[in-house]
């Protein structure tokens, strides 16, 4: 937590989980211009822009994250709930070839 990339993916997580998608979407760029150094760190960034973007209705930027996510992380994968959900679970399995 030392790193403000971490710092951020922290708290856009807990923005995440609070409902404030916006300040969420923010925090999690912001951890990614500042260059998380786990591939899964950014994997988890990418997933939940991508949730975001989803139901926001930004489908090409929601794709574009779900395949950032699995570039960040070759073992990147949604939950089965998560993959199930009705606004982000297609386009997931559409670029996880599902």
């Amino acid at each position: 937590m030392d790193r403000p990339a971490e710092r951020a993916l922290y708290e856009g997580m807990r923005s995440y989980e609070d409902g404030q998608y916006l300040a969420a979407e923010s925090h999690l760029r912001r951890a990614l211009d500042n260059a998380l150094r786990s591939a899964r760190d950014r994997a988890v960034a990418h997933k939940l822009i991508a949730f975001i973007t989803c139901t926001s209705e930004r489908t090409a930027e929601c794709e574009f994250h779900f395949r950032a996510a699995r570039a960040a992380d070759p073992a990147f994968q949604l939950s089965r709930p998560e993959a199930g959900h009705p606004i982000w679970g297609p386009v997931y399995r559409r670029i996880a070839g599902q």
